[in-house]
């Protein structure tokens, strides 16, 4: 009986802690849960009240003015071509990062790294340097009839120069992330190195590629400082949307509002789909680590 009383008082101990312990977390848990409340609440609320600035009417009468609809066509036209010309260059460039015995890695690595950091005003500034009428290649330019500064296609680097880092690493690190085996395995049956970048490469870390590219057109389609700096802030030429918002905010605030309420869409969307990306592909990591 002594000996049934123990057992008994033994097992009631050991449902009794759990419960305590689990109670304990929860309560911790919640409190952090409460703590977290004020930034949310910080970055929640002037998101809200830019929703609830302006009406559906008034919301769909100002998307349909000429300044709004140009204004976002060129965003996306432009935003979408520097995206294009990132994969491009972009890509030899994370393949380099991705090898081990890559020489000047680390230097190579913050100078794709430094425009993130940059200020965007000083980004413009040094594409002024470099591509502007006396700037470094300006001579060069003026001689083949090329004039830069104040055009699309200074959007188009600015924004390429302020976005592609975010596709490099994400790239780099996708390249990184493939077994060597596969390589060799391929190489054994007498791939080329094309071949094996092609087939093999590509196919593996095409999430990446892509969470990367979504990331570098969102960076691109809200570029300012870079951009007024570099390419002005010409109506129809090279007004994007955030130069819009700089114009409307000063005119015109619906055009402000809708075109901040357009780009917040576009962001909280590109978020989601690059977040969709990296939970499925951490989801497949774990089950094949898991055979």
């Amino acid at each position: 009986m002594v000996t049934k009383k123990t057992n008994t008082s033994e097992t009631s101990d050991r449902v009794s802690k759990p419960s305590i312990s689990g109670r304990s977390r929860r309560t911790f848990d919640g409190t952090w849960q409460l703590l977290s409340l004020p930034l949310l609440l910080f970055i929640v609320t002037p998101l809200l009240a830019l929703f609830l600035r302006t009406s559906f009417a008034d919301f769909f009468t100002t998307l349909n003015q000429s300044q709004v609809i140009k204004a976002i066509s060129l965003s996306l036209f432009s935003s979408i071509t520097a995206t294009a010309i990132t994969l491009i260059v972009g890509t030899p460039v994370a393949y380099s990062l991705a090898q081990p015995r890559f020489r000047f890695h680390r230097t190579v690595d913050s100078l794709i790294d430094l425009p993130t950091v940059l200020p965007p005003a000083v980004a413009g500034v040094a594409l002024l340097m470099a591509f502007g009428r006396r700037g470094l290649f300006g001579p060069l330019l003026a001689t083949a009839g090329i004039s830069l500064p104040f055009t699309f296609a200074a959007v188009v680097l600015a924004q390429t120069f302020v976005a592609a880092p975010f596709y490099v690493k994400a790239a780099a690190i996708g390249f990184a992330g493939i077994d060597p085996e596969f390589r060799q395995a391929a190489a054994l049956d007498g791939a080329s190195r094309w071949q094996i970048f092609r087939f093999i490469t590509l196919p593996l870390s095409w999430r990446a590629l892509i969470s990367g590219s979504v990331m570098t057109w969102a960076r691109a389609l809200g570029e300012f400082g870079a951009t007024i700096l570099f390419a002005g802030n010409f109506q129809g030429s090279t007004q994007t949307m955030p130069l819009a918002i700089y114009v409307g905010f000063e005119t015109d605030i619906n055009v402000a509002v809708t075109l901040s309420i357009i780009l917040v869409c576009f962001s909280f969307l590109t978020l989601m789909i690059v977040k969709r990306i990296l939970h499925h592909r951490l989801e497949v990591d774990l089950a094949f680590t898991s055979l």
